[in-house]
């Protein structure tokens, strides 16, 4: 991801406006760009506002029962979204269609850090190796701060199902224990004030192999989250983390 490519000044609004928010309103003022409207629970009116209109692009981090409102308001008013808030995406093929036949925009992910995103990519080379060994299980872990609603994180879900896409002997992931062998367990731990630690685990009965992604603070997601901005600026459809990566 280039830290430093401001395409142009934009015009960014804010649909959330928690500690994501916050730090998303730091990085983008820093990084030469306007903050023309924020929305938060008090003022959803606003989507209507010319200022909410005037945006290049709405970055949204809020809670999974309002994210789908939040992107119809935001269509509505012409205005792309760039959004990190998961735990809603049982309607995903429904809003594609819809961004596709309205020709809207949306930017999703379920995590804009530039390491999650290396370590996906990691892990879904090993699991095209650990395809090969059956005699390891697999399993994950993650652990978040207990504000996050939604468990197992869509991080999570994500990295789950990579590895079912290249894992013959798994097809389905299943939350916190496995019934089958042909399931995989997420255990969701929610404790303190944790940003995010995901642990994905392959293990038999002579030795094991972890790998993690620790995340320290949401600066990180935060400069993710303005990079896609800046990405998506001029773009339509459904975008995602591999169009900006192309790891």
């Amino acid at each position: 991801m280039n830290q430093h490519l401001n395409i142009k000044n934009m015009k960014i609004a804010l649909i959330g406006y928690g500690k994501m928010g916050k730090i998303i309103e730091k990085i983008a003022i820093g990084r030469g760009h306007e903050i023309v409207s924020i929305i938060d629970v008090d003022n959803t009116d606003d989507f209507d506002s010319p200022a909410f209109k005037s945006a290049d692009v709405a970055i949204e981090f809020t809670q999974p029962h309002v994210a789908l409102s939040n992107y119809r308001r935001a269509f509505a008013s012409g205005v792309a979204v760039v959004s990190g808030t998961t735990g809603w995406t049982d309607e995903l093929p429904t809003l594609k269609k819809e961004i596709q036949d309205g020709n809207k925009t949306l930017f999703w992910s379920s995590n804009f850090s530039l390491g999650v995103n290396v370590f996906m990519a990691v892990n879904k080379y090993l699991a095209g190796i650990m395809n090969q060994f059956p005699n390891y299980n697999v399993e994950m872990t993650e652990v978040h701060h207990t504000q996050k609603l939604d468990a197992p994180s869509g991080t999570a879900i994500t990295l789950a199902e990579e590895i079912l896409e290249r894992l013959d002997r798994k097809n389905v992931w299943v939350k916190e224990t496995q019934a089958d062998p042909s399931e995989m367990a997420i255990k969701s731990i929610r404790e303190g004030q944790v940003p995010g630690i995901h642990t994905i685990r392959y293990e038999s009965e002579v030795d094991s192999i972890t790998i993690t992604h620790d995340t320290k603070n949401r600066e990180g997601l935060a400069l993710g989250a303005v990079v896609a901005a800046e990405f998506t600026f001029g773009k339509k459809g459904f975008l995602g983390m591999k169009d900006m990566l192309k790891f």
